[in-house]
């Protein structure tokens, strides 16, 4: 009677043995829904940990990562006459620019960790930085019927 030999089963997702990702560490299943609690890794692998007041901290520093990147949405530069000033400018810019897209992607990647409190923080933080620095609210009337509502650095893709 001849054997059989039987197919290997598929390989779906993680599951608990994988060492998929880092030959000595094993592996979880990655939330894919949002969930609550302090019990979360936040782009830093085993940050915040457990510690419900480093929570607490990642909470922070999302919320003024994301008021940082509406801070960056709405700066206004001034340039004087002169091609120095000009270029200085530019380069001030494009610094700007890339520091706005370095946090815009930081933010996203956190809020990929799929944790409630940290989608709260960064969606809290965008609304408190866009009320502070964004919005007609805190901005002084440049006189009537006057338009300068134009930032130096290119609109995010919000």
């Amino acid at each position: 009677m001849p054997e059989t030999m039987s197919a290997p089963a598929p390989h779906y997702g993680f599951h608990r043995n994988c060492t998929c990702m880092h030959p000595r560490k094993k592996m979880g299943m990655m939330h894919m829904t949002f969930f609550w609690g302090h019990n979360a890794e936040v782009l830093i692998d085993r940050w915040p940990g457990t510690d419900p007041k480093m929570y607490a901290v990642s909470l922070a520093a999302v919320f003024a990562v994301a008021a940082l990147v509406e801070l960056f949405s709405c700066c206004k530069l001034t340039v004087r006459a002169g091609s120095n000033r000009n270029f200085a400018a530019g380069i001030l810019r494009t610094v700007l620019y890339t520091l706005r897209c370095g946090m815009s992607y930081l933010l996203m990647l956190a809020v990929m960790s799929f944790n409630g409190g940290v989608f709260l923080a960064a969606v809290g933080g965008h609304a408190l930085g866009h009320l502070a620095f964004g919005s007609r609210v805190s901005k002084k009337p440049d006189g009537p019927g006057s338009a300068k509502e134009r930032t130096d650095l290119p609109p995010t893709g919000c």
